[in-house]
């Protein structure tokens, strides 16, 4: 047996439902989930009980909410396609299948959110390439009327799970996959803040269509200095999981203070 195999934890449906108690997560409360399963090291029944276990802590009156996003079905040209000759683009944007809510997979946003996307009773945003899914009191709320050009801004899930005063659950990964500091991105004024065009596959009318639409470039690439400047002024509640760890977080805290953060730090133009 590998050095590493042997440093690897195995992780209990039990002690997943006591972290998540230990750090906050309450019955009631709407959480905004990023996971990581393979960070935690063996959890024993995989994506199923990690899903069981936020299901359990946040009760039949709370809400669950995670990424779905499908960002493979973009244009060729923002790079989604990195591996495919530039000769074949066109060919891309001709035939790839337009976004289905109940069919279309994930593009790597974890074994947990595949999974859960799935989940009876999840129902799933309409937007083609950054989809959400959501379960619980609040997720007909959550992903409805997800407007192409309003990925991450207010009226989007995001910025709805603010007017709800959610929460951000982080198991096993990072600030650079905190999707609620978009909206921050949305809401901040900084030099070199511009709109994009994207392009989707879509059914529109009964027709599958290539269509294009404007919304806010953003990349995410100080989002970990965000949340390190965040944990360092914010109440943050951490635990250690298995090999990883949980960050548990009020998602209205953390978006206010990102406003702030970006509109003092952010001094040169984002091409």
């Amino acid at each position: 047996m590998m050095e590493a195999d042997m440093e690897r934890k195995i992780v209990l449906k039990k002690e997943l439902l006591d972290t998540f108690k230990k750090i906050g997560v309450e019955a009631g409360q709407t959480v905004m989930v990023h996971c990581s399963l393979r960070s935690l090291g063996f959890v024993c029944g995989g994506a199923q009980v990690v899903i069981e276990a936020l299901m359990e802590s946040v009760g039949e009156d709370g809400t669950l909410m995670m990424p779905t996003q499908s960002w493979k079905n973009l244009d060729p040209t923002s790079g989604v396609h990195w591996q495919e000759p530039q000769e074949w683009w066109q060919l891309i944007r001709d035939n790839w299948p337009a976004y289905d809510r109940d069919i279309t997979p994930t593009n790597t946003m974890g074994a947990v959110a595949e999974m859960f996307r799935r989940w009876p009773g999840t129902v799933r945003s309409g937007h083609p390439a950054r989809s959400v899914a959501a379960w619980g009191r609040y997720a007909d709320y959550l992903t409805e009327s997800h407007d192409l050009s309003n990925i991450f801004g207010d009226g989007s899930p995001i910025g709805k799970l603010y007017e709800l005063d959610g929460h951000v659950l982080l198991i096993g990964v990072g600030y650079d996959k905190n999707t609620s500091l978009h909206l921050a991105d949305v809401r901040a004024d900084y030099p070199g803040k511009h709109n994009t065009v994207e392009s989707s596959a879509i059914m529109e009318n009964g027709i599958r269509v290539w269509k294009s639409y404007e919304t806010l470039f953003v990349d995410g690439e100080d989002f970990d200095q965000i949340g390190q400047a965040f944990e360092a002024s914010c109440p943050v509640s951490k635990a250690i999981l298995g090999n990883g760890t949980v960050t548990f977080m009020r998602q209205r805290e953390l978006v206010d203070f990102a406003v702030r953060w970006i509109e003092e730090n952010r001094k040169e133009n984002r091409k």
